[in-house]
């Protein structure tokens, strides 16, 4: 019974970890490309994966070649250019907006298994991707208008933040498909090391391993804490509070995350939201919990499904 009582709570410690990650990328974005924060991530982050999950690599074995395209995704685009667009979206807006658009990951997440997997969605999914595009559009616009948009500032900030999630979200679609032949262990593991080897070359491509070999001591501390302590180690925390939890359950415990990371950004970045952005990210979430009840009362109908929203 005990483990069901911690369960939450884990989810809980999981979103407050992520939620640390926001002053440090942002201190890196001063002085490395994107490209290269998100490749000394996947750097620390292999060297765990050779160290812990290694052994869940003869997996692969068993996939298809579909299958094996799915991970090309998962890894190029979840992992790589989806954490690139996200950090390239500090550059330009408020990181707690950046943050705050990821929530909308859920509803192109099911709106693609809907387009690739022919899965039916219900009108009261289409009813709260309505109220979660409107909670978005606050976010993005708090004065109700469109004004000052455009692809050099803010605009070019939300394009970035809202590519990330798309990207996500197609992860945790194709993600749940290779799932079903292979281990969450071996999923990623080959994820991260996939990642590594497509930005090694990206690095090469753009002429930025030199960024790498004259990042400081203290660069190379603050991606430490954002791959192992708010990526690596919460994930795993994430996925042992999920294995005992209600989807439910655990959006509220996720929810911790978005409030975390505004005060957290907040205080160490003086990155403060206006009226109406606090306002679109309530709505935001209430769609989103609004969802996940759809999503439980579906459940034994579409066991699928509710894979989707729980991961």
């Amino acid at each position: 019974m005990e483990k069901y009582k911690l369960g939450p709570w884990l989810i809980v410690i999981a979103a407050m970890l992520w939620a640390i990650d926001a002053p440090f990328r942002k201190f890196l974005t001063v002085d490395l490309s994107s490209t290269t924060i998100v490749f000394m991530e996947h750097v620390l982050i292999a060297v765990l994966v050779l160290v812990f999950l290694f052994r869940y690599l003869g997996e692969l074995k068993n996939l298809s070649w579909k299958e094996w395209l799915a991970v090309v995704f998962i890894a190029a685009g979840g992992s790589a250019l989806a954490t690139v667009f996200f950090t390239q979206s500090f550059r330009y807006v408020n990181p707690s907006v950046a943050i705050l658009l990821q929530k909308v990951q859920p509803f192109i997440a099911i709106l693609l298994a809907a387009i690739f997997l022919k899965e039916r969605l219900s009108k009261k999914f289409w009813l709260y991707a309505l109220i979660a595009i409107f909670g978005a559009y606050l976010i993005t616009f708090p004065e109700f208008k469109i004004s000052g948009l455009n692809f050099t500032g803010g605009g070019l900030g939300v394009m970035f933040a809202l590519l990330a999630a798309v990207l996500w979200g197609g992860s945790t679609v194709f993600g749940r498909l290779v799932l079903r032949k292979i281990s969450f262990q071996a999923v990623t593991a080959v994820r991260f090391l996939a990642a590594l080897v497509f930005l090694f070359l990206l690095q090469i491509y753009y002429g930025r391993l030199g960024e790498v070999a004259s990042a400081s001591g203290k660069d190379w501390l603050f991606v430490f804490i954002i791959a192992v302590i708010a990526g690596f180690i919460s994930l795993f925390i994430y996925y042992q509070g999920l294995q005992t939890t209600k989807a439910s359950i655990a959006t509220l415990g996720e929810l911790a995350f978005p409030f975390a990371a505004v005060v957290v950004n907040w205080i160490f970045l003086d990155a403060s939201l206006e009226i109406g952005q606090i306002v679109g990210g309530v709505i935001l979430l209430g769609a989103i919990w609004g969802l996940t009840q759809v999503n439980e009362s579906d459940a034994l109908q579409n066991p699928y499904k509710s894979a989707i929203l729980e991961s």
